[in-house]
């Protein structure tokens, strides 16, 4: 019995040590599986939630987006009724003395404004150099032939005066008018393509003056000046004098003209010649600006600084017109100067009246 219960007891515990075995390994097999699970729910944290890889229960990271905020109604302001409807008329205004010299150093006292014989309060006043944009007309007709060189160093003069802010352009014109630079501050780049103009043809003069006027609506300054070098004949423009004159009242441009004529005794003048000052004249002096006839070729550089130097001595005068009604019309101004004690009779040259705003 002995030997026997002893044989079962080692069978019984041989089986025994089997099945713990077994345990172990299914244990461990376990322990894998769930290890395996874990690593796999660590790398499908990165996918969208709700996919078929993702299992419940398992330790999946989860990010959480805020609710966007709604956004607030926007603030209606109310609506301005206010409108500001002021007009400013500037007057550019030279002061010459019996010698022609510039009058310089006036005060804001020593002027009166008046608009249709209505005296107006002068509300801005100024005499400082400002920027100004400048197109220069230049006749290079037939007849100008021999006057081409001086008047290259009539601009080249003209040029000496010229301001770091200034802007110019170059219009030349013969049988038509041609916009040969536009707006530049290359002052060589002018004076170089003056070097090769040749004279021929006839004379567009007034087409230029229109051309001119039309390059200068791009003008950057606020001041504005034409300035013209010619004899002064017309014999070949589309545009009539009287359309040109209107237009040089309704464009905020002072035109200046530098006309070379031959003596008046000379023989063999043509009619458009004969008629080239007063023309010259009228365009000028609408504007404000001047016309300076010149007979001694020699003497144009001289002249042209002349210019140059009163565009840069001239009073700017400003007022808010008495008259609101925006009909359109020409209104006519006047300018008197209270004369300072101690100097000789003054004369002022004003632009000499604008068309009223429409709107």
């Amino acid at each position: 019995m002995l030997c026997y219960t002893h044989g079962r007891r080692k069978s019984w515990e041989a089986v025994t040590g089997l099945r713990f075995s077994r345990v172990l390994v299914v244990a461990s097999v376990v322990a894998l599986l769930r290890i395996s699970l874990a690593l796999a729910s660590g790398g499908a944290a990165g996918k969208p939630s709700g996919s078929a890889d993702e299992k419940p229960g398992a330790d999946a990271q989860v990010a959480i987006v805020p609710r966007p905020k709604t956004p607030a109604p926007s603030e209606v302001l109310p609506k301005s009724n206010i409108r500001v409807d002021t007009t400013l008329v500037l007057i550019p205004v030279t002061v010459t003395d019996p010698l022609n010299r510039f009058v310089t150093g006036l005060e804001k006292e020593n002027f009166r404004v008046f608009e249709d014989k209505t005296e107006q309060q002068i509300l801005q006043f100024s005499s400082e150099d400002a920027p100004l944009s400048v197109g220069i007309v230049f006749d290079c007709s037939g007849s100008m032939g021999n006057k081409l060189e001086n008047s290259r160093k009539a601009v080249a003069q003209f040029f000496k005066t010229a301001n770091p802010e200034d802007e110019f352009f170059l219009v030349e014109f013969n049988d038509r008018a041609d916009l040969a630079i536009k707006f530049t501050t290359s002052l060589e780049e002018i004076q170089n393509r003056l070097t090769f103009t040749q004279s021929k043809g006839k004379t567009a003069l007034l087409d230029a003056v229109y051309l001119a006027l039309h390059q200068m609506k791009k003008a950057k300054n606020a001041r504005k000046a034409l300035l013209v070098i010619s004899d002064g004949g017309d014999n070949n423009s589309r545009y009539t004098e009287t359309e040109i004159k209107n237009l040089v009242r309704e464009a905020d441009v002072q035109i200046y003209a530098i006309g070379i004529f031959e003596p008046a005794a000379t023989r063999g003048r043509t009619a458009e010649e004969l008629a080239g000052p007063s023309l010259l004249s009228e365009i000028a002096e609408q504007t404000g600006g001047r016309h300076f006839p010149v007979e001694n070729q020699s003497e144009l550089p001289n002249v042209a600084e002349k210019i140059g130097i009163e565009l840069r001595n001239q009073y700017i005068i400003g007022y808010s017109p008495k008259n609101l009604e925006r009909n359109g019309k020409y209104r006519r101004v006047q300018v008197k100067l209270v004369q300072p004690r101690g100097l000789p009779p003054l004369r002022p040259f004003w632009r000499l009246g604008y068309y009223a705003p429409t709107q």
